[in-house]
């Protein structure tokens, strides 16, 4: 385990951290403790407009690792710990779903998923030594039916707002999800399967003291 270094005046400091994260989402962080995964978060701003024609899977790819080789340049030379960022998109006949503009886009994405199933991508970029890193979680989600009124109250509770596909399936979200094939986490916008793959191949290794 990595001990705590002494600051000059005798109080313990936290270890530095194992990698940046290229994200301000909390879920993520948490994700991260979850796994004991040390990170300082460096939040990244990237155009996020599917290309004509571009498949879902290769989507979110593209943007994750756009979103680490963004916090990678923006890192000064002299603190370039491996960095990692993820993408989620909802799917649904072929769309990609992103975050909703608004509450009648919210509404809209809610009702076109109600009492149907859908699909939750999410890709996963590590760049660590020069060597960029890439892999792709794929769910599948059943909603229950979701009634008008039902959807107008979970968008007034403000949950939906910054999530893909309008909703979050670990808040209130949960309450339309009737079925789950495939990774909760990566449908959270992290899997921590892959993630902890990436990080082992990074030498990163979670469970061998190395934390």
């Amino acid at each position: 385990m990595a001990t705590p270094t002494t600051a000059p005046d005798g109080r313990a400091e936290a270890p530095a951290p194992q990698i940046l994260l290229a994200s301000g989402s909390p879920r993520r962080r948490a994700l991260l403790a979850q796994i004991g995964v040390r990170h300082a978060v460096r939040p990244v701003d990237v155009d996020e407009t599917p290309a004509a024609g571009e498949a879902a899977a290769d989507f979110v790819l593209r943007l994750a690792l756009a979103k680490a080789r963004a916090a990678l340049a923006d890192a000064p030379p002299t603190e370039r710990p491996p960095v990692l960022a993820a993408d989620t998109a909802v799917v649904v006949d072929g769309a990609i779903l992103g975050k909703p503009r608004d509450r009648t886009d919210a509404l809209a994405m809610l009702a076109r998923l109600s009492g149907r199933r859908h699909e939750v991508l999410t890709g996963v970029a590590l760049i660590a030594a020069g060597i960029e890193r890439t892999a792709l979680s794929a769910s599948r989600v059943r909603f229950r039916a979701v009634s008008a009124a039902e959807a107008a109250a979970y968008w007034a509770s403000g949950e939906p707002a910054d999530k893909a596909g309008g909703y979050a399936i670990q808040g209130l979200g949960a309450l339309f999800v009737a079925e789950l094939a495939g990774s909760y986490s990566g449908v959270m916008g992290l899997p921590l399967f892959e993630t902890a793959e990436l990080l082992g191949a990074a030498g990163i290794h979670l469970l061998d003291g190395a934390v």
